[in-house]
């Protein structure tokens, strides 16, 4: 057996544990149509930004494998490919690539606060459409209606919990505490 150094080893146990708290946010959710509020979001951009882009986008890629396979990880505890495959299903591949932006405005060199708030701000965007145009794929709407059904009505709450995230992110980075 290779040896894995202990930095290598504590990496991947915040993989798997930032995984379970993705898992976790979709068990608090509010049903409110077909895209349901979730703490998913705040903890897909902790993850990038306590992680950086690769092992921030390892963290969502097991979380979603974890729900491909069968279990009850996703939003209201659904699992399966169905789920991927379903009016959701956008929101959640999104999370691979905005985790890796998310992780852009983190990770282990600090950035200024006003780049860190822009990059977030983006990623979350970029989840917003890619989520609506699969919901609109899924449901048969126009992309102007997806994006009133599964984006407008989670902007502030959205924009406040991408804010935990960053005060979090930085006051572990201050306490020199990030993985």
């Amino acid at each position: 057996m290779p040896y894995m150094s202990l930095t290598s080893t504590h990496r991947l146990v915040w993989v798997a544990l930032m995984a379970a708290l993705i898992s976790v946010g979709g068990m608090i959710f509010i049903p409110i149509g077909p895209v349901p509020i979730s703490l998913q979001t705040m903890f897909v951009a902790l993850a990038g930004l306590l992680l950086g882009p690769l092992h921030g986008f390892l963290a969502v890629a097991l979380f979603l494998g974890a729900g491909v396979i069968g279990l009850p990880v996703f939003a209201g505890g659904k699992a399966g490919l169905g789920v991927l495959l379903g009016p959701t299903g956008g929101y959640l591949a999104a999370f691979l690539l905005t985790a890796f932006i998310y992780g852009l405005a983190g990770g282990r060199a600090r950035k200024p606060l006003w780049l860190t708030v822009i990059l977030c701000l983006c990623a979350l965007l970029l989840t917003y459409v890619l989520g609506s145009l699969r919901l609109a794929f899924v449901i048969d709407v126009s992309v102007a209606k997806a994006l009133t059904l599964g984006a407008l009505p989670f902007f502030i709450g959205d924009v406040f919990k991408v804010s935990v995230a960053i005060s979090a992110f930085r006051f572990l980075q201050r306490k020199r505490l990030i993985p």
